[in-house]
C-alpha cells in the first residue's frame, strides 16, 4: 500500500523566508487573516512587529504637526511609514521619513530620496530601531537619522548625522523640559515633552 502524503499548501511567511525581495512583497503582503502589522525585511527574511500603543501613534501625530511646516519650508516632505529600499532583499518601514523632496503615488522610496528616518522606539523594537536600523541607513549613505524615545513621562530626542567615516554622530539630543534644536536638516526647535500624550 503507497503511503499517503499530503501537500502543504503554500505559506509565503514559511515557503519564502530568506527570499523575500521588493516584488514577492508587492504580490504577498499583507499577508490575509493576518493582523495588521509592520512588515520589513532584512536580507530576505521577513521582520512582522504589530502596531505600537498609543504613546507612539501620539507621537508620531505630534511630531508630523510639529515639523512638517518647517520641512515644507526647506522644500523637503514629511511623510507617515513608508517603504524604503535597503537593497535586493530587503527594505525598512520608519514612522516617519522626510524625503528631499516629495513624490507621487510612489510605493517604494529608494534611500537616495531619504533626508532622515524617524523611529519612535519602544520596548519590542529598541534593538532594530536604536542599533540595526541606525546601521543599515549610515550604510546606505542616508545623512540624518532620527529617533524618539518615550518612557512612562519623559521623551529622548536625539538627531544623528553622518560623518565622513561613513558613521552616525550625535548632532542635536534633547530630554523633556530641554530644547530640541538644531537648523539641520531644516530648523526644528521644540521641547520633547510636547510628544508627550499627558503633555
Amino acid at each position: 500500500m503507497a503511503a499517503l502524503t499530503h501537500e502543504n499548501p503554500f505559506d509565503p511567511l514559511i515557503d519564502l523566508d530568506g527570499l523575500w525581495t521588493v516584488e514577492l512583497a508587492e504580490r504577498y503582503l499583507p499577508i490575509e487573516g493576518m493582523p495588521p502589522a509592520r512588515y520589513e525585511a532584512v536580507g530576505g527574511r521577513i521582520r512582522m512587529s504589530p502596531r505600537e500603543g498609543s504613546a507612539n501613534s501620539w507621537a508620531t501625530a505630534e511630531l508630523v504637526g510639529l515639523l512638517r511646516p518647517a520641512a515644507r519650508s526647506a522644500g523637503h516632505a514629511l511623510y507617515t511609514a513608508l517603504n524604503v529600499r535597503t537593497g535586493l532583499y530587503g527594505w525598512i518601514e520608519p514612522d516617519l521619513v522626510l524625503l528631499r523632496e516629495r513624490v507621487r503615488q510612489q510605493t517604494w522610496i529608494e534611500a537616495e530620496q531619504v533626508l532622515c528616518p524617524i523611529e519612535i522606539i519602544s520596548p519590542s523594537s529598541y534593538h532594530r530601531d536604536r542599533i540595526d536600523k541606525p546601521a543599515v541607513c549610515a550604510g546606505l549613505g542616508i545623512p540624518y537619522y532620527l529617533h524618539v524615545e518615550i518612557r512612562a513621562d519623559d521623551v529622548e530626542v536625539e538627531l544623528l548625522r553622518l560623518g565622513d567615516d561613513g558613521r552616525y554622530t550625535t548632532h542635536a539630543r534633547a530630554r523633556s523640559g530641554e530644547l530640541f534644536q538644531t537648523a539641520e536638516p531644516f530648523p526644528m526647535s521644540f521641547d520633547p515633552a510636547e510628544l508627550l500624550e499627558s503633555y
